[in-house]
């Protein structure tokens, strides 16, 4: 079974996330940022990956802390329960509606992390949270994850949207490229044979 479980503590934050990429979607995230947990939330019900999540972090600062080291977390998660990758379609793409947003999402499980990243979010907040932390924590999971990851916005003015179609478009393409692929079921997909690095 492809499952991690990572413990990450510092000074800032304390978090601990539990991931089973053979899932069915079902999450449980506590941050203490409710918006994030629903964005974690869209994570895990449109990728199939169960997560977990509880993190407490130095919020009475700023949110800047607890998102991005969610990010690493469950980006480690990630590349620790994915293993070698042996199998796996390795590649995941999606175009994503949501009312007025449209967000284009294409990844690679690479191993080599890299970030592309064409998406004006309007406004700065919604509700309380800094829109300018969903960057972060795509920056943070791509990296730990070691994953090629390329977000793009075509369209959508309103926000909230436009941040929920992006996190559900990446969820849509992880769910494609963690999958196994039953042709090749037991070889690493790359002529280098490695994924690892």
């Amino acid at each position: 079974m492809r499952t991690a479980n990572i413990n990450r503590n510092t000074a800032e934050t304390k978090i601990s996330t539990t991931i089973n990429l053979d899932g069915t979607g079902k999450y449980d995230n506590k941050t203490g940022i409710g918006f994030f947990d629903h964005m974690l939330d869209q994570l895990s019900r449109h990728s199939l990956i169960d997560i977990t999540v509880r993190a407490e972090g130095d919020t009475h600062i700023d949110d800047h802390h607890t998102v991005e080291d969610v990010g690493i977390a469950i980006g480690k998660a990630l590349s620790q329960a994915i293993g070698d990758k042996r199998g796996i379609r390795r590649y995941g793409s999606s175009l994503l509606a949501m009312d007025d947003a449209l967000v284009r999402t294409a990844l690679d499980l690479s191993g080599r992390p890299y970030l592309v990243w064409n998406l004006e979010i309007p406004s700065a907040k919604i509700g309380s949270f800094d829109t300018e932390l969903v960057r972060e924590f795509f920056t943070a999971f791509a990296v730990q994850g070691g994953i090629t990851l390329n977000v793009c916005g075509l369209d959508g003015f309103n926000s909230h949207h436009m941040v929920e179609a992006t996190f559900k478009s990446v969820a849509q393409a992880l769910r494609m490229a963690i999958e196994t692929d039953p042709r090749k079921a037991n070889d690493i997909p790359s002529t280098k044979g490695t994924l690892i690095e």
